[in-house]
């Protein structure tokens, strides 16, 4: 028997869910269930994407003129603030597995304030975007003669893309309230730390579409 199976085997079985049968199955379950998600998160995203694609090659040089109103330097901050939480995520796992208590706490509280960091550097660009009249509708104004119908369309895409990712950052950082709190109870350690890995793959999914919006929405021909 593997090492991760005698882990399994050894979960409490207080932590098992009455519709399981065993430790294992709550824990081979809970993973493809996120997977699953996640896989329909990739088409939501993924149909974002292939807009984003398909107005680019019809508008390139509209793109190439808006994306440079965009700011590549708080992107690029947000873009590192997103690599670190992903670490810190991952050792909140780790510190599960193995015991580590207040480690776990301590991770999980910096993955939210990474997250909170993120989301606070994307509202002060909100607000830039705002005062610069770049919000598509009727005040929307772009200072230079040419493309200003097809600039706008880049930033539909822009907050559209950009938005829904921080809706889902949001419900993220919701999620790793709830850990923490159940973390601080001592509910997690080798024997179960199911919920912790679970919710670790949603973040670095997050995390990850942000690493393709980036060069996409901020790094065009530049």
């Amino acid at each position: 028997m593997s090492d991760h199976a005698v882990a399994l085997d050894s979960h409490d079985e207080k932590h098992v869910a009455h519709q399981f049968f065993s430790a294992q199955q709550q824990y081979e379950s809970g993973n493809l269930g996120m997977w699953l998600f996640l896989a329909t998160e990739v088409m939501f995203f993924g149909g974002m994407f292939a807009t984003y694609t398909i107005y680019r090659i019809w508008y390139p040089d509209a793109f190439r003129i808006a994306s440079s109103a965009t700011n590549v330097f708080l992107g690029a901050v947000n873009t590192v603030v997103l690599i670190v939480s992903s670490l810190t995520m991952a050792l909140a796992v780790q510190s599960a597995q193995l015991g580590k208590q207040k480690r776990l706490v301590a991770m999980i509280v910096l993955t939210m304030i990474f997250g909170s960091i993120f989301l606070g550097v994307k509202a002060v660009e909100y607000t830039h975007k705002w005062q610069e009249g770049h919000v598509p509708g009727p005040y929307f104004h772009w200072d230079q003669a040419e493309g200003g119908r097809e600039v706008q369309i880049l930033f539909c895409l822009y907050f559209a893309m950009t938005g829904m990712h921080a809706v889902h950052m949001i419900v993220g950082l919701g999620i790793m309230a709830w850990l923490l709190v159940t973390a601080m109870k001592g509910r997690y350690g080798p024997k179960y730390y199911n919920p912790v890995e679970i919710s670790g793959l949603y973040w670095h999914f997050v995390d990850i579409v942000w690493i393709f919006l980036f060069p996409l929405l901020y790094l065009i021909e530049r």
